[in-house]
């Protein structure tokens, strides 16, 4: 009989991807090496490594869940597999750290219980020794993906965390979620960062570190942005760019903005409306202009003829 994969997860065969995930993060700081010393926590931290593997990729576990272990390491003839089931035999790298690692994107919790001289620290609920000393984790950067829209009115977003917090006891951890509420402010510049202090994961030896969101806006199908200017780029005729035109274009907030141009358009020409961009993050009600680009759309052809009378009209 081969290995329940769920079974090594402490969890049943209806597990969602989220829940595959919560166990193997709760499981595997529980039996990692440097917090559980405890005779066979190792093998159990890599039969979870094995287990979170196979769970968390789609093909894999589509394999596993119709042939076994048995099918997912001796692999499929392409004639039976399907639904993207796996169609080689499967071998795990036998690196559980690895897994580990990119689990936590780099965050490893425990990248830090070292001595500044390389010797390792026990941390199997006894804390530093009797040094004493705390410092605070690195701060935990995360994008924050914002429309323009957003940016533009402002918005609340709320975030969900997973992180360690301290027990009751003040030696044992547990991962509880919790809810980060970010105020979008109008006017925010890409590159804005909200600052959450102490919000990471708590530990008795360590400062928790700070979670900063950094702003990142999303791309427009009409703006472009440059700090409080929108951009807006209107394709217009030859005949338009010579002799005049209007063009309509829709704000951000809905209205409808017809713009007479009664210049002639060349190929640096652009038209700005004063107090029609983006609101100042320190002065909301004061907005920046809205700049109109051109993009002339010339003829590919033209009949003698009708080239004869351009030539007339220009000359004239």
């Amino acid at each position: 009989m081969g290995r329940d994969y769920y079974a090594s997860l402490e969890i049943n065969r209806s597990a969602t991807d989220a829940d595959i995930k919560k166990a193997y993060r709760r499981l595997a700081l529980k039996f990692h090496p440097q917090s559980n010393r405890n005779p066979g926590s190792e093998e159990r931290f890599i039969e979870l490594a094995e287990a979170y593997d196979v769970l968390s990729d789609l093909r894999k576990k589509a394999t596993y869940d119709t042939f076994g272990e048995e099918g997912l390491k001796g692999g499929i003839p392409p004639e039976i597999a399907a639904n993207g089931a796996w169609s080689s035999g499967y071998v795990y790298h036998g690196n559980p750290d690895k897994t580990f690692r990119q689990f936590f994107g780099g965050d490893n919790p425990f990248a830090d219980f070292c001595t500044q001289d390389g010797n390792e620290v026990d941390i199997n609920f006894g804390g530093l020794r009797g040094r004493g000393v705390r410092k605070q984790d690195p701060p935990i950067e995360r994008d924050l993906h914002l429309a323009l829209e957003d940016l533009f009115y402002g918005c609340t977003k709320k975030i969900k965390i997973s992180r360690r917090v301290m027990n009751e006891d003040g030696h044992t951890s547990s991962i509880k979620d919790k809810i980060l509420t970010i105020t979008v402010k109008p006017g925010w510049n890409e590159g804005t960062r909200i600052t959450f202090q102490k919000e990471g994961d708590q530990d008795p030896n360590n400062i928790p570190a700070d979670i900063i969101f950094i702003v990142r806006q999303k791309p427009h199908p009409r703006f472009t942005r440059q700090n409080a200017d929108l951009t807006y780029t209107a394709h217009i005729s030859l005949e338009m760019a010579l002799t005049g035109f209007a063009v309509e274009v829709e704000t951000l907030d809905g209205r409808l903005l017809n713009i007479p141009v009664n210049d002639i358009v060349h190929p640096e020409y652009s038209k700005v409306v004063p107090g029609e961009g983006m609101p100042l993050s320190s002065h909301p009600s004061t907005k920046g202009d809205l700049i109109i680009q051109f993009k002339t759309l010339y003829p590919e052809k033209l009949t003698p003829e009708k080239r004869q009378l351009l030539k007339q009209a220009l000359t004239m």
